[in-house]
């Protein structure tokens, strides 16, 4: 057997559609075919199984070219004579059809004839072939694809424009509505306390009377203090009397002293004439000298009786005055908001270790004390509107006025106290509510108000992205003024009319250029058309 039938061979084993399973015919027609060549002295078949592995690597290594059909050879034809191959599953017949015919060209010592060439099909090269241009075709088409959503990609990033809302900028110089937290106060208070010693007789008010100026509201009675003012009275009249007996004096030493004057008079004329001795002219003028003394004593006298008077009359009007004090009045139009005594109990004139009869109110005005802080203490002065709200008493405003400040401000708080004077003549006010006071406090200078989420806070500091005409956006810095909530006042960086971005992204960059979405219709009130007011229940910063 040759190269070419080896090849054959191994060809025809790689179809396995054209191997057939031996049978029983196929053992039948092999055993007279070997016996006969066997009888005719032919040579036994080649081992070509046994070649098959050394010669399948060869023609691995070195394939030979593939045959033309005309060099191949012809296969021998079925002759009328010749058993018909048996089909699959065909009971093999037994008969003399089963011996087979001598063939007239095989003789006795001739060579056996080579095995017919099968033809190889081209579909063994092809297939690979396809199937591995196929898969680089595969590989090449899904890198491009690849490649094309890459640049396609990387273009939308560099074509891409954020959609963003946008608010104007507001101009503001009018007045600052600054909204804080107060407190309301009685615009009058007092504590009444006992200034005469003794115990209630008499109490003729509680809490929560109304009472006039000079209403009777409780009476001590005091027994004693009345008694020391008879005896001071007693005593007045006695020092009085004292003083009526040294004028007296004065007028009885002034008398004396004149007749003396009179009788020295003539004692010293005779004396001089020799009628009268000089001892008696001696005399006479001495008497005078001791009359005038006695009027000077006279009249000291007097002076120590008045001074005995006046002090006794205070003492007499200091008890009246205690006396006075055991009735019990209202100092001013108001209501009683405390009482802590009883008919009955023992109250004291010592202030301090006194208990506190009454505690009285006015509240016919009332006074809305508020702390202002330094961005509003500036520009703060007395007359300004306010309005006051309790949040008990929802849709109800009261008006007032500051009616005073105290102009420095607290160091620790960094505010300054302000008082407003609130009318409450109906009542519906009262004293120590919690209340939110609005005043408006005029502007030092004009400032632009935005939304709060047109504000940007990172490592740039504050910033405000602007949107121009050609919807390019630049970082502004800005300042803020005060904090209204929603809203906030800018000192510097715009000048008002501006666009601003709302809520722009973090990775927004200067002089990018962006999609302005168009604002919702007006009926919707929505966010981006207009900017949201100031809120007028947040406090300013």
């Amino acid at each position: 057997m040759d190269q070419r039938d080896a090849i054959e061979e191994l060809r025809a084993l790689a179809r396995p559609s054209r191997i057939r399973s031996p049978g029983p015919q196929d053992d039948a027609d092999q055993a007279p075919a070997e016996a006969g060549a066997a009888g005719e002295g032919s040579q036994p078949p080649a081992p070509v199984f046994k070649a098959r592995g050394g010669l399948l690597t060869r023609l691995l290594r070195h394939p030979p070219d593939d045959p033309a059909p005309a060099d191949r050879p012809r296969r021998r034809r079925r002759k009328s004579g010749d058993a018909m191959p048996l089909q699959r599953g065909q009971p093999a017949q037994r008969g003399k059809q089963d011996a087979p015919k001598a063939d007239p060209a095989k003789r006795p010592g001739s060579p056996a004839p080579d095995a017919p060439p099968k033809h190889v099909s081209r579909l063994v090269y092809i297939v690979p072939a396809v199937l591995v241009a196929g898969l680089v075709g595969w590989g090449a088409w899904t890198h491009w694809t690849a490649n094309k959503r890459a640049a396609e990609a990387q273009q939308s990033a560099q074509d891409y424009k954020p959609t963003l809302r946008t608010a104007e900028a507001k101009r503001e110089d009018g007045p600052v509505s600054l909204t804080l937290p107060a407190t309301t106060a009685p615009f009058d208070s007092a504590r009444l306390y006992a200034r005469a010693t003794g115990y209630v007789a008499e109490r003729r008010v509680d809490i929560g009377s109304r009472v006039k100026k000079g209403d009777l509201l409780l009476r001590i009675g005091a027994p004693d203090l009345n008694a020391q003012l008879v005896q001071a009275a007693a005593q007045l009249g006695q020092t009085r009397a004292a003083l009526v007996q040294s004028q007296a004096n004065v007028q009885s030493s002034q008398s004396t002293v004149d007749l003396a004057r009179v009788t020295n008079g003539r004692t010293s004329t005779l004396a001089a004439q020799g009628w009268e001795t000089r001892q008696n002219a001696d005399n006479t003028r001495a008497n005078v000298q001791t009359g005038a003394a006695a009027v000077d004593a006279a009249k000291a006298a007097v002076t120590v009786a008045e001074a005995n008077v006046a002090a006794q009359l205070a003492a007499v009007q200091r008890l009246q005055a205690l006396v006075g004090y055991l009735d019990v009045t209202a100092p001013f139009d108001g209501v009683v908001t405390s009482r802590s005594v009883d008919v009955g109990d023992l109250v004291s004139a010592d202030a301090s270790g006194g208990t506190a009869l009454f505690a009285l109110q006015r509240t016919d005005i009332l006074r809305i004390q508020v702390s202002v802080p330094q961005s509003g203490a500036v520009t703060m002065r007395d007359g300004l509107p306010a309005k006051v709200l309790v949040q008990e008493l929802p849709g109800q405003e009261f008006t007032g006025t500051v009616s005073r400040n105290a102009v420095a401000l607290d160091p620790a708080s960094r505010s300054v106290a302000v008082e407003v004077d609130v009318p409450n003549d109906d009542g519906r006010l009262r004293a120590g509510l919690y209340v939110t006071v609005v005043i408006s406090i005029p502007r030092d200078r004009p400032g632009v108000v935005v939304p709060d989420e047109a504000v940007l806070f990172n490592g740039q500091g504050l910033r405000v992205a602007v949107v121009d005409k050609d919807d390019t956006v630049h970082m502004q810095d800005v300042t803020i003024a005060r904090d209204f909530g929603t809203t906030v006042e800018l000192r510097d960086g715009l000048n008002g009319g501006e666009r601003v971005a709302l809520s722009p992204p973090v990775d927004l960059v200067d002089k990018e250029k962006v999609k302005v979405q168009a604002p919702p219709d007006s009926k919707n009130g929505g966010a981006s058309g207009q900017p949201p007011q100031p809120d007028k229940g947040k406090a300013g910063s």
